[in-house]
């Protein structure tokens, strides 16, 4: 039994045609959740805008080559994560972060980040630095490996692992602050 299109399958694919109007109604769809993803890449709204305008292109540029509209979303989603990650790997120096932090990875504390409030978190994720951030919004928030970081990045997987767990430590710290500070 086949199922009838949904409304965004039918806009999908009128979008494919060129159709303006349909490419607006995507764009409103799903701007907001793609431009969440872009800011927390990059920490800076004019680069997050930057970079969403030009995922939105690149999207409905290459709109004919996605075989199944259902999936418009995670596909999108992808483009708006690719281009972050090109737009990070032109933008950042990891040879400074390197072996650097290596220390810290036996001395976590599991999930310690779960008890606080999250706005705190996340201003103080925004507040990291460049590599730190975008490593640690890849594996917590977007949910990749460390090899996929790494292939991704164009940087090592330890680098990657010692981005992470200083990425926590700088939250640790940051956050025990505000606490004591704030109560």
């Amino acid at each position: 039994m086949e199922q009838e299109p949904t409304i965004q399958t039918a806009v999908v694919r009128k979008a494919c045609t060129g159709d303006a109007a349909s490419q607006a109604w995507l764009y409103r769809q799903y701007c907001k959740a793609m431009y969440n993803i872009c800011i927390r890449m990059t920490g800076n709204q004019n680069d997050a805008e930057d970079l969403l305008q030009e995922a939105f292109m690149i999207a409905f540029k290459n709109l004919r080559q996605l075989k199944d509209p259902v999936q418009f979303g995670g596909w999108l989603k992808r483009i708006v994560v690719n281009e972050c990650i090109r737009f990070c790997k032109k933008n950042v120096y990891w040879s400074e972060w390197d072996e650097q932090w290596e220390q810290t990875l036996s001395n976590e504390e599991p999930e310690w980040w779960k008890t606080v409030d999250l706005k705190m978190v996340h201003q103080e994720i925004k507040s990291l630095p460049d590599g730190c951030r975008q490593v640690f919004n890849l594996y917590v928030l977007e949910d990749y490996s460390h090899k996929e970081i790494a292939t991704h990045l164009g940087i090592s997987e330890s680098t990657s692992k010692s981005q992470y767990h200083r990425a926590r430590q700088l939250l640790k710290e940051r956050i025990t602050k505000q606490m004591q500070l704030h109560g």
